[in-house]
């Protein structure tokens, strides 16, 4: 039994997601990152960078347990214990890394300042919000120019490059976008959101998480001098 620690929020769904694309049997432990839980000693132990998502898998290579964190390395590990969702030919599989990593460092961070300017930013501050807008605009029109031309990310399969980037597309609306500029992510989009096994990943502790905008307690945890205590 793999114990997830998690939260509603995209990069926990990718785990959620790979998990059960998987089959794999998990327990999940909410980490309520707007009650400040991420900073627990015990959570810490395993993530040291106070970010969910973090996995301990009892039964890990050559048998020994095994804890990890961040998301793109669990899925990553995940793929290699089931050997799914990676293809096993050399080229195949850097096709899908490349892409994995396009969502590690440019999806994720910048789709994140996107929906902290443009939504949870104390003031707007103009030129941030048209900067995060117009990078979220431009990763979209790459993603779409990819499909254009192939049936995933990562390729003719479905991969961990499509678990990856899916659940930050599902907040569209916040990052200023209009699907009908891209209308091939838009069609990968919907095929995605249909899987089963997705809509069950993004339902994971999704009635446990409460909007933030106005909550000033969590806003301090997650955005103020909270993140830069010494721990």
């Amino acid at each position: 039994m793999i114990e997830v620690y998690s939260w509603a929020t995209p990069n926990g769904h990718k785990v959620h997601i790979m998990l059960e694309e998987c089959g794999l049997p998990y327990r999940v432990h909410a980490v309520d990152i707007g009650a400040g839980e991420q900073f627990d000693p015990a959570f810490l132990a395993i993530s040291p960078n106070n970010k969910i998502p973090a996995i301990v898998d009892p039964d890990g290579p050559d048998g020994a347990p095994i804890s990890l964190f961040e998301s793109g390395a669990i899925l990553l590990y995940l793929a290699g214990k089931t050997g799914r969702f990676l293809p096993a030919s050399t080229h195949g599989k850097y096709d899908v890394l490349q892409w994995l990593m396009f969502q590690m460092g440019g999806v994720g961070p910048m789709l994140g300042q996107a929906h902290h300017f443009r939504i949870y930013a104390p003031e707007k501050i103009n030129y941030a919000v048209e900067r995060y807008t117009n990078e979220a605009r431009r990763l979209y029109k790459v993603m779409n120019a990819r499909l254009a031309r192939s049936t995933y990310l990562g390729g003719h399969d479905y991969s961990i490059a499509d678990i990856a980037v899916y659940p930050w597309l599902r907040s569209w609306k916040n990052q200023g976008i209009a699907w009908s500029d891209y209308p091939h992510l838009k069609g990968w989009f919907d095929e995605i959101g249909q899987r089963p096994a997705v809509q069950r990943g993004c339902e994971v502790l999704a009635d446990r998480r409460k909007p933030i905008a106005n909550d000033e307690r969590a806003r301090e945890v997650l955005f103020g001098d909270r993140q830069r205590q010494q721990r």
